[in-house]
């Protein structure tokens, strides 16, 4: 089935070629994903009908664009994005994936760290951004606790008392730890980060290099992408080897660890439900 209409028009008119025929991609909770067999050759595109589909997408391929333009990670090449009457759409590089090669995980690791080794004058972005389809802040500022807290948890835990999925005492909890986290995480200077990194949001091309896509970009800590990285079950053990390798994590990142992966539970508990409250409260208890 053809994406609706006014979508196939707009993705033939920025490739130039029409569509000859359409399958459904696997992959993702929030959109449908489908690849485009052209005049021009293979593309992939993602739709959502979501009332914000248009700007989730924009911010989306300007995430892509940026991790790009460092030359160190693979993304899909960005066709365009848009917004119309049938919905919003990212036209992307069609990327043919394969089997994961000797050494894929140890480049993922040197990469990583050699992408975070991009920065900029403060912690945040010039734009706001997308985790999931929940909004994420990213106005700047000159410390990294002041955005953990302010941009990032402050939000979600928002979110998450507007649909009642915590209790008062755990947003003392919170309050708590937020006088912490100064001294909990090292001083570093703002690193360019993936900021959704797990398991579904790269892939691995036909050259055997690995390829980020979903991204959800700032200039943060750059201990997030490893935090998330290891909530779901972790990557292999070579590729932290390998990114240790290349750029050492100060000591004592394992006790930290848990601080930042309170992130990204808060947006599973907001997306979600409240399957994730459990975890949530676990790590504020490692904390008081």
């Amino acid at each position: 089935m053809l994406p609706p209409s006014p979508i196939s028009e707009r993705c033939q008119s920025l490739l130039g070629a029409n569509i000859l025929a359409v399958r459904p991609v696997s992959g993702g909770d929030i959109n449908q994903a489908m690849l485009l067999e052209t005049t021009a050759g293979q593309f992939f595109v993602k739709i959502n009908f979501n009332s914000a589909a248009g700007r989730i997408f924009e911010a989306e391929a300007m995430g892509l664009i940026l991790l790009a333009a460092t030359a160190t990670i693979r993304t899909p090449t960005v066709i365009g994005s848009g917004e119309t009457e049938a919905g919003g759409f990212l036209l992307l590089e069609y990327i043919e994936t394969s089997y994961r090669p000797t050494g894929f995980w140890e480049k993922f690791g040197t990469d990583l760290a050699e992408l975070h080794r991009h920065s900029a004058t403060a912690f945040g972005l010039g734009h706001d951004n997308f985790i999931g389809n929940l909004p994420q802040s990213n106005c700047q500022h000159d410390g990294w606790p002041d955005l953990y807290v302010n941009e990032r948890l402050m939000p979600q835990l928002e979110i998450a008392k507007q649909q009642e999925q915590l209790q008062s005492a755990d947003f003392q909890d919170f309050e708590n730890l937020f006088r912490r986290i100064p001294d909990l995480c090292p001083t570093e200077p703002p690193a360019l980060i993936h900021g959704d990194l797990w398991s579904g949001n790269f892939l691995c091309n036909a050259n055997g290099q690995p390829v980020l896509i979903d991204p959800a970009t700032s200039y943060s800590h750059r201990e997030m992408d490893l935090a998330m990285s290891r909530l779901f079950g972790g990557f292999d053990r070579s590729f932290y080897r390998s990114y240790e390798e290349a750029w050492p994590l100060a000591a004592g990142f394992e006790k930290r660890l848990p601080v930042y992966q309170l992130y990204y539970l808060l947006v599973h508990v907001n997306l979600f439900g409240g399957g994730y409250v459990g975890q949530v409260r676990s790590i504020l208890n490692e904390f008081k």
